[in-house]
């Protein structure tokens, strides 16, 4: 994250959205917040959740692609093309880590670990020679807290937990990498070409782990198909294209902070619908990691890339 200077003219990074983009925002986190509990709810392999969620997904946006921006799929190529690939692989990636780890710890555990993503991408952007301000480094380190105290009561409660703890957390680096490489690669290639491609490389990259763990892609029940759908459409389709469409008018830093309230939302939907009620223990672990990410995102430039996984 950048820590340019700020100029008299520069625009106020935390202004208050536009009314309709906060009706969308609303819309987009409800969505988004539904992922972690679906996936939990779902007894379909997790590898073959992440597999047919980018052929779903891929197949849908790539439709618009061929009737929107055709030309610009046939002119792909070089760089622009090289990253996007690359975004792809590691999309799926992410996918294989952060869906098994719902099956080892709560959705509560999960989303705040994976939401830890800002953390990484800042410690990329400083690799990569970037500033990262003093204000970023004390959110990562009350960030970074929370994370120890909620595996630490984790593995308390249950050591399997600590697997899924570890997998959320990889997923979480994997998640800033695919946004870091959807960097380089968004500065030339349009949000549908960009998003399509990447959902079928993420699918592609996922399937042959699949095959090889004999994670079967069929014979599931028609809940479960169902709930494939609804994952698609709603996480997937509904809530990050709304996301994309506030950042137009909205500064990337609101629409970070109120993408974060996924945390609490999937923890609601997680003990209403599963009955997964997060003990109280898990409580002040899971405001440090809330904090922390706000005050990273709070010291990060509005231009700061912000698009969360699919």
């Amino acid at each position: 994250m950048s820590d340019a200077a700020a100029a008299p003219s520069a625009v106020n990074a935390v202004r208050r959205p536009p009314r309709t983009d906060l009706v969308l925002l609303a819309i987009a986190v409800v969505a988004i917040s539904t992922s972690g509990p679906i996936i939990a709810a779902s007894t379909v392999p997790p590898l073959a959740i992440a597999v047919w969620r980018g052929v779903l997904g891929g197949g849908v946006t790539l439709l618009w692609v061929l009737a929107r921006h055709r030309a610009e799929l046939r002119a792909l190529r070089g760089p622009a093309l090289r990253w996007t690939l690359l975004a792809g692989l590691l999309l799926g990636a992410h996918f294989a880590t952060w869906v098994p780890s719902l099956r080892y710890t709560s959705v509560a555990a999960s989303t705040a670990l994976v939401a830890t993503q800002p953390i990484w991408a800042a410690f990329m952007a400083r690799a990569r020679g970037a500033r990262v301000p003093r204000q970023a480094w004390v959110g990562i380190g009350v960030a970074l807290l929370g994370v120890l105290v909620l595996t630490g009561v984790d593995v308390s409660r249950d050591p399997r937990a600590l697997v899924g703890d570890l997998l959320a957390l990889a997923g979480a680096v994997l998640a800033a990498a695919y946004v870091t490489a959807g960097e380089q690669a968004r500065r030339t290639v349009s949000t549908p070409v960009y998003t399509g491609i990447a959902y079928v490389v993420s699918a592609a990259a996922v399937l042959p782990l699949c095959l090889l763990l004999g994670q079967p892609l069929g014979g599931y029940s028609a809940r479960d198909w169902w709930l494939l759908v609804a994952l698609t459409v709603g996480a997937q389709l509904l809530g990050h294209t709304l996301v994309n469409r506030v950042l137009r008018t909205t500064p990337a830093t609101v629409t970070s902070l109120a993408i974060l309230f996924e945390m609490p939302g999937a923890t609601i939907v997680a003990a209403v619908w599963l009955g997964q009620l997060p003990p109280l223990s898990v409580v002040p672990a899971l405001v440090l990691l809330f904090a922390g990410l706000v005050i990273v995102i709070r010291a990060g430039d509005r231009r700061t890339p912000t698009e969360t996984p699919p």
